[in-house]
């Protein structure tokens, strides 16, 4: 009975959707495997609203585990306040229950500037 329950929870649930979706196209036949990573400007094909769902939506949308919920300007308006730089660095680097790069591991440090410029843009 506490397997049901377990599986019921709603953080198992975006964890495990997060996961399928992390999974189900992130790498391709066409993903340059020699290591080598552009830095200086968007991934190749880089399309904000397509990353947002792939990485972001689970836990944006929701408000798992504190993420500020795309929307919500009260939720973004005291880390807007912070400046991009700083939210691009916690992004970077994760920030309380925010993994690094938001599970988004292609994305470069534009993509996710863009993302969380895409964010806040939606949530004012």
């Amino acid at each position: 009975m506490k397997l049901i329950n377990i599986l019921k929870s709603r953080l198992v649930q975006l964890s495990a959707i997060a996961t399928l979706i992390i999974m189900s196209g992130t790498t391709s036949a066409d993903t340059p495997t020699s290591g080598v990573m552009q830095l200086a400007q968007n991934s190749d094909g880089f399309e904000v609203e397509r990353v947002y769902m792939q990485s972001c939506w689970a836990c944006h949308n929701s408000g798992a585990a504190g993420a500020p919920k795309v929307g919500v300007a009260a939720d973004w308006a005291p880390r807007i306040e912070k400046g991009m730089d700083t939210l691009l660095e916690n992004a970077i680097n994760g920030i309380n229950a925010m993994p690094a790069k938001g599970l988004c591991f292609t994305c470069t440090d534009d993509d996710l500037k863009d993302l969380i410029q895409y964010m806040v843009d939606s949530s004012q």
